[in-house]
């Protein structure tokens, strides 16, 4: 195998494939980037065993083959390199070395066998579907942020993916949902063709954060097939291909609240950073935030026995009766980012119950956040 690329591209695919490779690893062939020229193009693989991304870039071929390197290392030589740089990698001379040129710059690399390279296959995907990069990007964005990371309850570890036949505001959409028992996040988007009857899957954070990477740039629809196992991802000249999370997700409609009937909109991003500068004083653990609601007016106040007392009047539509309630400031902050409308809504019971949270201008994404004592 030789070849010819240019430092940019190289680098940019690198950056995509290195980061599913684990710092650590038992078995020495996932620290590695499979590298393989077929076809007048070189393709990048790397996989951890539940989940694999091939990319494919333009390259100066001489001789084809596929050779294998160490995918951080040669990741930082390549990204230290010069702009412009051309950069020949050659595996035809010694076993076992991947020789990488550039300018006077030389490097040898350890290789190892590519026979010995993990080949992840995606199956049998009998659900397949075209998704707008942007509403992936939507799906992703306002709900990944809810995602457990308490590896007990690993069926929380991902986002629930699922189709609904009737949503609240008519018609079959693609759901989002992710929660950690403190917040939960719920987002659709309209069910695209092909979408109808898929299986309600978890999609690992780990792929979930990796997939928001790549397709940060790309407008591209974005192809996704889909079985009860696994779920590939295809776009641009990358595809994604993960294992799901094998676990039921809770059913979370039971701990949306149907009944709160005190009603408050705030101007969010005023709100926000209001609640930003007030918890300032709140202690480290806790970050605990109260809000006293009466009249037009809440008064946001925090506490700290080290850091002494913060307290902010701001005007809000308020008509209900006066109420107390606390909250984590991160994780109100983590849910008023995601509201892109100049209003947020909250609908409130009393002190102890979740609080539903709307974007007043826009219906499809609702979060449900749980007070705490204050």
């Amino acid at each position: 195998m030789k070849l010819t690329i240019e430092r940019a591209a190289l680098l940019r695919s690198l950056n995509h494939v290195q980061s599913v490779v684990e710092r650590r690893n038992t078995i020495p062939i996932l620290s590695n980037v499979q590298l393989q020229v077929a076809d007048g193009k070189l393709g990048l693989t790397a996989t951890d065993m539940d989940l694999a991304i091939v990319e494919t870039v333009d390259a100066a071929i001489e001789t084809d083959g596929s050779t294998t390197a160490p995918a951080h290392t040669l990741y930082d030589i390549v990204r230290k390199l010069p702009d412009g740089a051309q950069v020949e990698l050659d595996a035809g001379g010694d076993a076992g070395q991947v020789l990488l040129r550039a300018g006077r710059s030389r490097f040898t690399l350890q290789s190892l066998p590519t026979s010995d390279f993990p080949q992840m296959t995606s199956g049998d995907l009998p659900h397949r579907f075209k998704l707008k990069a942007a509403d992936l990007r939507a799906l992703i964005d306002r709900t990944r942020f809810a995602i457990s990371t308490e590896e007990t309850r690993y069926y929380l570890n991902g986002i629930y993916l699922h189709m609904v036949a009737e949503s609240d505001h008519g018609g079959e959409m693609l759901r989002a949902v992710a929660t950690d028992g403190h917040r939960l996040a719920r987002v659709e988007v309209p069910l695209p063709d092909g979408a109808a009857g898929i299986p309600g899957v978890i999609v690992p954070r780990k792929t979930v954060n990796e997939l928001r990477k790549l397709i940060d740039e790309t407008e591209e629809d974005v192809e996704v097939g889909l079985s009860d196992a696994k779920i590939h991802f295809a776009f641009d000249d990358v595809e994604l291909t993960s294992k799901l999370i094998d676990g039921t997700f809770p059913d979370y409609d039971r701990v949306i609240p149907t009944g709160n009937d005190k009603s408050l909109d705030v101007d969010c991003q005023y709100f926000a950073a209001a609640v930003d500068r007030v918890a300032t004083i709140s202690t480290e653990k806790s970050r605990a935030v109260k809000l006293a609601v009466e009249n037009g007016i809440v008064t946001l106040s925090a506490s700290s026995p080290d850091s002494g007392t913060a307290t902010e009047e701001i005007e809000v539509d308020y008509q209900q009766d006066a109420i107390e309630i606390g909250f984590n400031a991160r994780y109100l902050l983590d849910i008023t980012q995601q509201i892109e409308g100049e209003t947020a809504q909250f609908s409130m019971a009393d002190a102890a119950s979740p609080t539903v949270i709307r974007d007043g201008d826009d219906k499809s994404a609702l979060y449900v956040l749980m007070p705490m004592r204050v």
